[in-house]
């Protein structure tokens, strides 16, 4: 048993589409102690809050055969970069077709 029952927030990065967040949902429905999965498909975030052990949670996830690892500020600055460089993006109302 985990000594420090304290409430955590756990930040991961997971490499998803938008299928994969019912598989996500199920690998961490098997643990206990979280009480909430909060996904961003868009970004790739992944945000757990409950009394589970933060390592545990990520290998949860990859035994779910999705990659992940912890956010990191590295993900916030590409985050940021890539969101700046789609809202630039001007497309031509021209058909290719």
């Amino acid at each position: 048993m985990d000594i420090n029952l304290s409430k955590k927030v756990v930040e991961l990065k997971v490499e998803m589409v938008c299928i994969h967040e019912k598989r996500l949902r199920k690998c961490l429905s098997k643990l206990k102690g979280i009480e909430k999965v909060e996904v961003d498909t868009n970004c790739q975030k992944v945000v757990v809050t409950g009394y589970t052990h933060k390592n545990k949670i990520l290998k949860a996830i990859r035994r779910g055969g999705l990659k992940a690892d912890f956010w990191s500020a590295q993900n916030e600055l590409l985050n940021a970069y890539v969101s700046a460089n789609y809202t630039n993006l001007r497309f031509n109302p021209f058909s290719f077709f």
